[in-house]
């Protein structure tokens, strides 16, 4: 029961130490409570008196600095020879107010409080959730290991300043408390949480200021970069890293830079930034300066900073020029790249300047002479040169018989062809030809060239190759409502009238008759040589059939016909021998009383013939008219007449009938022929 009594009372003793040795760091309040545990399990097993047992009491019940000099002096007792069983109780600090300790008193004295006081000043009260300023104190590959003033330095990830590249020990960073203590026992912070706190902030601010601010460039986007900025990603455009045009975006990547805020959306809380601005102002007073100084024909050195389809542009300097695609050089050029390349650096003239609109147009080929002040003296018109087709156009094609020197071949004198055609069809560019120079100006350096002067003139000799009355193949190329243009040869070119295709049909349109491209013999008619003209037929290969018509359909003869079309003014009759006639309605009406109709195989009487018109005019009322007036006529009858008489007395009547009309059809005829002829002089 007393040794029960004694571990309670020993354990008493190192609660109460605990209370004592506050500031004193754990590790070594541990291994105090763990001998003077040791000691007083060393004091139960030794017989002492309740005396000794209180001296013991008071032993452990001594500040840590009383027991420490205690220990002292035990070790030399601990190495008296084994027999001595016996020890002396430890000895008291007799300056020690043991009382007083009980009572907790001492921690209302001034020294305690005074103690307490420089102990607390080393630490500082850190809150959770909190943004604190710390102190680097050590940095390694991955870690920063910061010191807020805590009783533990907090580790931080090293990714979280890889916007400040120049982080060095001894800067003093914002960081926020995410935890006094983790499992381990360590302060966690965040300082990119710190920064995010109050980054919306500090952003509208610099825009309102427009204060300069570093970002760190983390990626590439479409059509610019993502800056980090006080731990909001911002957007960088592309046209806004620098003044001058970025052709390699990935080389910003992992930079750190000064921008400037330019544009904020409160609502999607978009952030935009440019680097170019902070350069522009001091880029603008350069080129005022540097226009101020600038004069025509000035001749400066620049350097290529972007090239276009159109043109070039030019650094000279903190300002900008554009040299045209056609003063580059004095040949053609297709595209600029032919003569320059990126960040090449050349001479450069200065054509022309506007202060207002701080453009400049530069030239390069003016630095070289022209070439046209280098043609050959002796060229003149009729030589022949030869050269390269540089540019194609529908109107003809540019060649160019010497660098910067070029004459053009109009399309027209590509071919003797009257045919307006493409200028493609007879040339490609780069291919190399040969022409005949047709005019030279040296004053405006301009040529004009042809290559069908190399071939004779097929019109020369046109009377002696194709006379009149001569028969040839031609090639349909054209129509109108009028005729069919056709082709003999190249350069020789004919009209076939519409009414010199066919003799018996009535075309319409020439394209009734033949089509495009199609082989036609034609027959000469009559040559316009002043003109290059041909008058050509096509139903002249053959006789005229009129000519024996005029005998088949005479006035009054009855044929049989079709009906092959009616309308408003009359009908077309298909009579035999493939020719046609024509009815008026009065003259289409049936015995009946009825219309003939279109299809209807009807005899019909020729009323008219007119061979140089080839019109022929039928009646079909005409047929039934005539034979009943014949037989309603009063005819005298002899008594003694005999039936071969009676039968021969109307064929004798049938033919004087016959041989007025055609008596009547050659007087017609013969005026008819006095009124073409005299139309005929009327038109020459």
């Amino acid at each position: 029961m007393t040794e029960s009594k004694k571990k309670t009372t020993a354990k008493e003793v190192v609660e109460k130490n605990e209370d004592v040795v506050k500031p004193v760091k754990k590790a070594k309040v541990k291994e105090s409570k763990e001998k003077l545990i040791e000691e007083a399990l060393e004091v139960e097993a030794v017989p002492v008196d309740e005396e000794k047992e209180l001296k013991v009491s008071e032993v452990s019940e001594a500040p840590e600095a009383v027991i420490a000099e205690e220990k002292k002096e035990k070790r030399p007792k601990k190495s008296k020879p084994e027999h001595e069983t016996e020890r002396p109780a430890p000895v008291a600090n007799e300056d020690f107010d043991w009382v007083g300790f009980e009572k907790d008193e001492l921690k209302n004295s001034p020294k305690h409080k005074e103690y307490e006081a420089m102990y607390d000043e080393t630490l500082s009260t850190v809150a959770v959730d909190e943004v604190v300023h710390g102190t680097v104190i050590q940095m390694t590959p991955r870690e920063v290991v910061i010191n807020i003033g805590y009783k533990s330095e907090g580790v931080v990830s090293l990714n979280e300043f890889r916007y400040n590249p120049n982080l060095k020990v001894g800067d003093t960073v914002e960081v926020y408390v995410e935890s006094q203590e983790d499992k381990k026992g360590q302060l966690l912070l965040s300082h990119k949480k710190a920064r995010a706190i109050n980054s919306w902030d500090r952003v509208n601010a610099s825009l309102e200021k427009d204060e300069i601010i570093t970002g760190y460039i983390k990626c590439r986007t479409k059509g610019g970069m993502i800056v980090d900025v006080f731990g909001i990603e911002a957007f960088l455009p592309g046209s806004q890293i620098d003044v001058k045009p970025i052709r390699d975006y990935d080389v910003f990547v992992g930079k750190t830079m000064e921008f400037k805020v330019v544009k904020i959306n409160q609502e999607f809380k978009n952030v935009v930034v440019s680097h170019k601005a902070l350069i522009e102002a001091e880029l603008e007073q350069q080129k005022k300066e540097i226009i101020a100084k600038l004069e025509k024909g000035q001749v400066l050195e620049g350097t290529v900073k972007n090239i276009t389809s159109y043109g070039v542009f030019i650094d000279l300097g903190g300002v900008d020029g554009l040299i045209h695609i056609t003063d580059l050089s004095w040949g053609r050029v297709n595209h600029p790249e032919e003569i320059v390349s990126l960040d090449q650096k050349l001479n450069v003239v200065i054509l022309d300047f506007d202060d207002e609109k701080k453009r400049i147009a530069l030239g390069l080929k003016q630095l070289t002479p022209h070439p046209w002040d280098s043609v050959n003296p002796d060229l003149k018109i009729g030589d022949k040169v030869k050269g390269k087709v540089v540019v194609m156009a529908d109107y003809g094609a540019f060649v160019e018989i010497a660098t910067g020197v070029e004459g053009l071949i109009h399309v027209s004198e590509m071919s003797w062809s009257q045919h307006l055609r493409s200028a493609q069809e007879f040339m490609k560019v780069g291919d190399e030809v040969e022409a005949v120079v047709l005019t030279l100006d040296r004053a405006e350096r301009k040529m004009s060239l042809g290559i069908k002067q190399l071939k004779p003139d097929p019109w020369q000799n046109i009377d002696d190759k194709y006379t009149v009355g001569s028969k040839h193949m031609a090639k349909v190329r054209n129509f109108t409502n009028f005729g069919v243009f056709v082709e003999i040869e190249e350069g020789v070119d004919g009209l076939i009238h519409i009414s010199d295709l066919s003799w018996t049909k009535k075309i319409k349109h020439p394209v009734e008759f033949t089509a495009i491209d199609a082989e036609i013999e034609v027959v000469v008619l009559e040559i316009d040589k002043e003109n290059r003209r041909l008058s050509l037929g096509h139903k002249q290969l053959e006789e005229n059939p009129w000519d024996v018509f005029e005998g088949l359909f005479t006035v009054d003869s009855v044929h049989e016909g079709t009906v092959m079309e009616v309308f408003d003014k009359g009908a077309v009759i298909a009579l035999p021998y493939g020719v046609e006639g024509f009815a008026t309605p009065k003259h289409m009406v049936k015995e009946d009383g009825t219309m003939a109709k279109v299809d209807e195989k009807l005899m019909f009487k020729v009323i008219e013939f007119n061979k140089s018109a080839k019109k022929i005019i039928v009646s079909h009322s005409r047929v039934f008219e005539d034979e009943k007036k014949s037989t309603e006529a009063p005819v005298k009858k002899t008594e003694g007449e005999t039936p071969k008489k009676s039968a021969r007395k109307p064929k004798s009547n049938a033919e004087k009938t016959t041989l007025g009309d055609i008596t009547q059809l050659a007087a017609l005829k013969e005026e008819m022929e006095e009124k073409q002829n005299k139309a005929s002089k009327k038109e020459k």
